[in-house]
């Protein structure tokens, strides 16, 4: 089977098992989703969606995140983990938001790296969830379990797992197919046990399901 025809399987699967997948953190805004996939590195997304909640009980507007010191909004985000410097990348994105964007997210790859404290991988998360374009989002789920299947073979540096998945992935699939895949890595393909192959929907086409004795 080629690459093309995996992936298309595999989406095909996926999306019969995971049909309204979402992106799993919380927001309501698209500055918001900024803030979290920030607040989201190192830290998993259930306590994000709580701490945000604190976050903007303060701060509720882009205006006062902007406003407030970073040590004020520290001392809320700090159970996310890596609060000095995710603080200061909130403060700062915000500032930048509004003095160079009049307070929109902008909606290219270039103009979100310009952003203090996002990387491809973010980018990718708001161009696709926000803005409905094509975007590959590399989180570790991702990775893995696109290594385990054979979309790609023992690459593990995000960007260049994102260029494989560009190429045989149809780019109106990648966003949900990335979402679909952080589902099925929680619930199926785990990371810190052993996959559970013999309930999975992948396992007669997944190279590392394939090794696994029946």
């Amino acid at each position: 089977m080629t690459g093309k025809k995996l992936a298309l399987e595999v989406i095909r699967r996926l999306k019969t098992e995971y049909p309204d997948t979402v992106c799993t953190l919380d927001y309501d805004e698209a500055w918001k989703l900024l803030v979290s996939v920030r607040l989201a590195a190192q830290c998993t997304d259930a306590r994000v969606n709580v701490v945000v909640q604190d976050l903007y009980r303060e701060y509720p507007t882009m205006q006062d995140l902007a406003k407030a010191s970073p040590d004020k909004i520290e001392r809320i985000v700090h159970p996310c983990g890596l609060g000095r410097s995710k603080a200061r990348d909130i403060h700062a994105c915000m500032n930048e938001l509004l003095e160079r964007f009049d307070g929109r997210v902008p909606d290219t790859m270039e103009e979100l790296l310009s952003l203090p404290g996002v990387g491809r991988k973010s980018a990718n998360l708001i161009l696709g969830d926000v803005f409905g374009k094509p975007a590959i989002v590399t989180d570790t789920h991702c990775i893995r379990l696109s290594n385990r299947i054979g979309l790609v073979k023992n690459v593990t540096e995000p960007a260049k797992v994102e260029a494989a998945l560009r190429k045989i992935v149809p780019p109106e699939e990648g966003n949900q197919l990335c979402h679909r895949l952080v589902d099925h890595g929680r619930a199926v393909c785990t990371a810190r046990t052993a996959p559970f192959c013999d309930k999975c929907v992948l396992k007669d086409i997944c190279a590392y399901g394939k090794k696994v004795p029946v």
